[in-house]
């Protein structure tokens, strides 16, 4: 199932995207299930997928008004430098431990939403990652038994403000501007990628791409994600992991490529589909 979390009369409310649109799980399940994480959190995947069997589309497609795919979330952990393109790009070396960072849920911004470039910089830049969604709470998880705690997948964009994220050895303000990071258009249930080392990433600025990587280049695939993120903190459902960017960034190139206003910036893997945002000045 694509699950997606979108705006119906200016309400939030979520569902399953079919062909045509979206059915609104949420009008008829909303009271057991108020939000795609409680229906993660909740086993509640089959009610879905019955209830939405055989219906027509509520909601057409071109009227659909994404929201990220989880908004709430408890954590949103997002990984530094995870594929060796990327890593050779900016001049450093391999580490024993993958580097991470934080995301506050304020920064998400749905499918078709306007990805925001701040007032106080220019150097807006792009990247493209694969976003694991926790299906279940976990603890010191072993990588042959982590795929099992995946609800599912998704696109996202974690667009990185890159001085101020210099401004320290700490990757943390230059990623929690409002509205800078893209996620979305849905989440692809876990049952339908049986193996997400398979996955094609591929971002695109205008039309132009810019980057493409298979996730197989993944210095610290999934399951050894999944393991390590238990190791240090408890995973609970709706948990997000950002599993980090491949080469092509904007700001190695020469000249630099940043995002601005007026852009639109593409997010495509295979096996989920593409999550497109506009880029909008801050107002």
């Amino acid at each position: 199932m694509k699950l997606v979390s979108f705006l119906r009369n200016n309400k939030p409310t979520w569902g399953v995207a079919v062909e045509g649109g979206v059915v609104d799980c949420g009008a008829k399940l909303g009271k057991k299930y108020p939000d795609l994480k409680a229906v993660i959190a909740n086993r509640g995947l089959a009610d879905v997928k019955k209830f939405a069997k055989g219906r027509k589309p509520d909601v057409p497609s071109a009227k659909v008004k994404y929201l990220p795919p989880i908004g709430n979330p408890d954590k949103i952990i997002c990984i530094g430098l995870n594929y060796k393109s990327h890593v050779a790009e900016t001049g450093r070396s391999d580490a024993q431990y993958p580097t991470i960072f934080t995301r506050f849920s304020n920064t998400q911004v749905g499918h078709g939403q306007p990805m925001i470039r701040p007032k106080n910089s220019e150097k807006y830049d792009y990247e493209g990652e694969v976003a694991v969604i926790i299906g279940k709470k976990c603890r010191h998880v072993s990588k042959a038994d982590a795929l099992k705690y995946v609800a599912g997948y998704s696109c996202y964009n974690d667009g990185s403000i890159r001085d101020w994220q210099r401004h320290t050895t700490q990757f943390t303000p230059g990623k929690n501007f409002v509205g800078t990071g893209g996620f979305g258009p849905w989440m692809v249930t876990a049952d339908e990628i049986k193996d997400p080392s398979k996955m094609t990433l591929i971002t695109r600025l205008n039309g132009q791409e810019l980057q493409r990587a298979t996730t197989d280049l993944l210095i610290f695939d999934i399951p050894t994600l999944i393991n390590y993120c238990s190791e240090w903190t408890e995973l609970v459902p709706g948990d997000v992991i950002v599993t980090g960017t491949p080469g092509g960034v904007g700001f190695v190139r020469n000249p630099p490529i940043f995002m601005k206003p007026g852009d639109t910036c593409e997010v495509e893997v295979d096996m989920i589909g593409t999550l497109v945002n506009p880029i909008a000045a801050e107002k």
